[in-house]
């Protein structure tokens, strides 16, 4: 007898520590394992999933990551990482106390500039000249930045020019270069900022307000010798702006003519064919009915559920950070970026009790066409690299464990909601008048 209960114990033992292991906050070089399918802390105990996306069985699926997603990693670039908090509970630091410090004084930083616009000219030189000459800065620009007439043609600015350090997207590698980022421009800096670190961590940027917009963008450029001292010195505010992974997996029509025109011309088979697309978002992933007349019919699944078809102009899988662009035009709410969440909103759906929903930072979501679909959809992300949708297509979604690590004026909060106030106007409205007595009573 105690034999038989000291292994029920054991074994109720291993089934507990499982299940714990399968809800914890996952370590930031976990999604190794995640890509494997092997469970981050032990084994977790196998769950019964609904019938799969188009076909009749029901297969087992083992849930390897945490609801509230990934724990971000906290080191940026080759220098900068989290200040560690001793105050930090579980090792989950407190949002409103992460702070930047750097492991090494850094040395390099990308200026991002705002292409084709006559009135960053001025402001690019000056923060240049400032990191060059008085911060003893190596700077990065893009090639097609000094290829500008303006700043060309300038002999003055010529001596500075000639110790930048160029670079061409999709050709030249700097994520082990960069220390941090500066933006001049508006909230599209941001975005191709963080369109430029792909495989990887993404360097603290610091975003100034040269724009149109300018949501992402807290720092005014009045007084940027102070602030850009203030960052490389350490210590600065930081919120961390939670990425989306997304993996375009291209099947059935496209990848087999691929394969069978490769062999026919080749006869031999390419790896590279059957790769599959990555992508790390800020904003958002869009699945829309491009060109077509007729209603976009996509599928969605959650964890491998299928929880409804969207029927109208397609649908939008948006992080915290983009829930103030496009999805707060089709009506979603608007998310602060230290919520854990993932928001999906219909465009203009052809039903009127689709409203947006919020689902938890770690489910993946899933887009397919709907094998009713009458016409292929499209897909952007972060309006970039558009690109058709046909059937047997499939688009995850989940949270990266790689955000982008922006830089605070104040604080989170503060400069959230002074964001809203400046750039949308959140509930500005004329204030009713107060009662006289002359009024009297109703």
């Amino acid at each position: 007898m105690m034999e038989k209960a000291q292994e029920m114990f054991q074994s109720s033992t291993q089934d507990a520590d499982s299940e714990c292991a399968t809800f914890c906050f996952s370590p930031c070089n976990c999604e190794e394992d995640w890509r494997r399918g092997n469970p981050i802390r032990g084994r977790a105990k196998s769950r019964s999933l609904s019938v799969s996306p188009g076909t009749g069985s029901t297969k087992e699926f083992r849930r390897t990551r945490s609801m509230h997603g990934p724990s971000p990693v906290t080191t940026f670039g080759p220098k900068a990482c989290m200040l560690q908090n001793p105050k930090t509970i579980m090792h989950i630091q407190d949002p409103a106390n992460q702070r930047l410090t750097w492991n090494k004084p850094p040395k390099s930083v990308l200026v991002i500039k705002k292409i084709r616009d006559a009135s960053l000219l001025q402001p690019f030189k000056d923060l240049c000249v400032y990191l060059t000459e008085e911060k003893n800065m190596i700077v990065y620009v893009e090639k097609k930045v000094i290829e500008d007439p303006a700043i060309m043609n300038d002999d003055i600015f010529g001596p500075v020019k000639k110790k930048f350090c160029t670079f061409s997207e999709d050709y030249d590698d700097i994520s082990d270069q960069i220390d941090f980022i500066i933006c001049l421009g508006g909230d599209g800096t941001l975005l191709y900022a963080s369109s430029l670190f792909q495989q990887g961590s993404v360097p603290p940027v610091m975003a100034f307000h040269l724009g149109s917009l300018g949501f992402l963008t807290p720092f005014n450029f009045d007084n940027f010798q102070t602030q850009v001292t203030q960052v490389i010195e350490g210590n600065a505010a930081l919120v961390l702006r939670s990425r989306l992974k997304v993996k375009v997996v291209k099947e059935h029509r496209e990848k087999k003519l691929a394969l069978q025109n490769h062999i026919e011309e080749n006869g031999v088979l390419e790896k590279e064919l059957c790769k599959q697309i990555k992508y790390q978002v800020l904003n958002e992933v869009v699945v829309d009915r491009g060109p077509s007349s007729y209603l976009s019919n996509v599928d969605v699944f959650l964890d491998g559920h299928l929880i409804t078809t969207v029927q109208g102009d397609g649908i939008i899988v948006s992080t915290p950070t983009g829930s103030t662009a496009y999805a707060a035009a089709a009506g979603a709410s608007m998310i602060h970026p230290n919520v854990p969440a993932i928001m999906i909103t219909p465009i203009c759906p052809h039903s009127l009790s689709f409203r947006p929903i919020v689902v938890p930072a770690g489910v993946e979501v899933k887009i397919m066409l709907s094998p009713d679909a009458r016409n292929t959809a499209w897909v952007s992300f972060d309006g970039r690299k558009r690109q058709e949708v046909c059937h047997g297509d499939s688009i995850s979604i989940t949270t990266s464990c790689y955000p982008v690590p922006s830089i605070c004026f104040r604080d989170p909060i503060n400069d959230w909601f002074d964001s809203l106030a400046e750039c949308l106007h959140w509930n500005v409205r004329k204030k009713q008048n107060h009662f006289t007595v002359e009024d009297g009573e109703f």
